[in-house]
């Protein structure tokens, strides 16, 4: 899902307060523990209910949310009030893009056709380390269509290292030396 213009705004604004608290690490952890909450339908919900008074959805979501930070207890009521609650998972994927960027951390969305053990793991990220110059944090999602190797997508670079390339690439060849 992509990700709205608001849920950047307010991930950019958590991004700088953070920033300036010296609590970026906080914040990732808060922004995911608010996103978990989001994915309780029920509890969404009741909170969207517009008959809800808004001091009872945010005593609800004060009692939710014990754990976390005030300030970030502040926007989950901000969001709530604007009935952006929703959003908050694409808040907190774009703080945390926001944070990889800050470090030098680059994201691999990485494919395979059989799932990797820890070595092979290892072995792809320091390959993928040296393309991109860069520390790279892997997700890897196993699709058996691409018969071997892997397929990976960092930033806006693709790196398609998948038989089923190769055999493409071959096949256009074979017909090319044909004509």
């Amino acid at each position: 899902m992509p990700v709205t213009t608001s849920a950047r705004r307010y991930a950019q604004a958590v991004f700088e307060l953070a920033q300036e608290s010296d609590k970026l690490q906080q914040w990732r952890q808060d922004l995911r523990k608010i996103a978990e909450l989001v994915e309780d339908t029920e509890f969404i919900a009741l909170v969207e209910n517009p008959k809800l008074p808004f001091e009872v959805k945010t005593k609800l979501v004060q009692e939710r949310l014990k754990g976390i930070d005030q300030l970030a207890r502040n926007l989950v009521c901000l969001l709530v009030a604007k009935g952006r609650l929703k959003n908050a998972d694409q808040i907190a994927n774009e703080y945390e893009r926001l944070l990889n960027d800050y470090c030098g951390i680059a994201v691999a969305e990485v494919v395979t056709a059989i799932p990797l053990d820890e070595v092979d793991k290892e072995e792809l990220n320091r390959h993928l380390e040296a393309i991109a110059g860069r520390k790279v944090n892997i997700t890897l999602q196993v699709d058996p269509a691409i018969l071997g190797g892997f397929v990976a997508r960092i930033d806006d670079t693709l790196i398609d290292g998948s038989l089923r390339n190769k055999l493409s690439e071959l096949k256009k060849t074979l017909v090319e030396a044909e004509l």
